[in-house]
């Protein structure tokens, strides 16, 4: 876990989920929030057209950059809000499964969203964190 914050599991809480229900960050650490990654490739053409689960790899390996470049990790998440363009619960569970992977050990609190429409053609996932660097 970054010393730069704390994830917390409640005992009066379901231990059933796979994720974390809050996360404390420590004083002086620098947050960084992320826009939504999307599942583009370097020349702005969506991938995995139709296939959520190459949609939330490609969103997650893009995620993952952004981090990178921020100085950190997708080991610093300290929060996920996850996008599907899809009514179909399959569909999330498939997406989930994707993110809580490419994120695994980790598990910060996420919440999972089924969506009309995103916003790129053929776009059917989209990730936005908050992540916690030691300062």
């Amino acid at each position: 876990m970054p010393d730069a914050s704390r994830l917390i599991r409640s005992p009066e809480l379901t231990s059933e989920v796979e994720y974390a229900y809050a996360a404390v960050v420590g004083a002086g650490s620098r947050l960084v929030f992320t826009a939504g990654a999307c599942p583009l490739d370097e020349d702005g053409a969506t991938v995995g057209v139709g296939d959520v689960r190459a949609q939330a790899a490609q969103v997650m390996a893009n995620l993952a950059v952004s981090l990178r470049d921020a100085g950190g990790s997708l080991g610093d998440v300290v929060r996920t809000t996850i996008y599907v363009a899809s009514s179909d619960r399959a569909d999330l569970g498939a997406v989930w499964e994707v993110v809580r992977d490419a994120l695994a050990p980790h598990d910060p609190p996420s919440t999972l969203l089924g969506v009309a429409a995103l916003g790129y053609p053929d776009q059917l996932v989209e990730v936005d964190a908050v992540a916690a660097l030691s300062a």
